[in-house]
């Protein structure tokens, strides 16, 4: 089995996460923030990784923290649970559609991590959630799981739905990206024989 497990213990938060590349979707998420849960509830049964994760952040200051440091944490144990990458499909995308809303959401597990992100809210919060704290999350999450990923919002109007949109858009794009190539799954899929920058 593709796991690990990791704790992340800073000055303003501390993580737990336990990850499960070849599961069924299952959770257990608990950041003190409602919104966030909810996204990466939806990231666990869509991408049909396993998901355990517990935040205790300092939300007395603000959500910033606690958002960036559980990307962080979540992007290193996938990293980790990835091991050398060997047999994996690499790349993966999806058009995610939540009502009027569609988001496209393609990646590559290079090692070579970077993140275009054309989204845009028209609130400042959705629940507790600040807006602004997507791209922060998905920034730390690629960087720390070594993955080069593109998100953009075609059209929508509904914030939810967009927020939704990419999450969704993402856990589709990596169940894709993880999964084993029966063709290959002695090979790294890369000419250089490595994937790691």
């Amino acid at each position: 089995m593709r796991t690990a497990t990791l704790s992340r213990k800073t000055a303003e938060t501390s993580i737990d996460v336990t990850v499960n590349l070849d599961g069924t979707g299952t959770y257990q998420v608990s950041t003190g923030i409602g919104f966030f849960d909810h996204m990466l509830e939806q990231l666990s049964r869509h991408s049909l990784i396993d998901l355990d994760v517990k935040t205790v952040g300092d939300l007395h200051i603000d959500q910033h923290h606690t958002v960036e440091d559980t990307g962080i944490a979540i992007g290193e144990a996938i990293a980790k649970a990835l091991g050398d990458k060997r047999g994996i499909r690499r790349y993966g995308e999806a058009m995610s559609v939540m009502d009027e809303t569609l988001t496209r959401v393609a990646l590559d597990i290079s090692g070579r991590p970077w993140l275009v992100w054309k989204t845009e809210f028209s609130q400042k919060r959705l629940g507790e959630m600040d807006t602004e704290m997507f791209e922060h999350f998905f920034h730390s999450f690629a960087q720390n799981a070594g993955i080069t990923l593109h998100i953009e919002t075609l059209y929508g109007s509904n914030n939810h739905h967009i927020a939704e949109s990419a999450f969704k858009g993402l856990a589709r794009a990596l169940r894709t990206a993880t999964e084993i190539d029966p063709r290959k799954a002695d090979a790294i899929p890369s000419t250089k024989g490595t994937l790691g920058g």
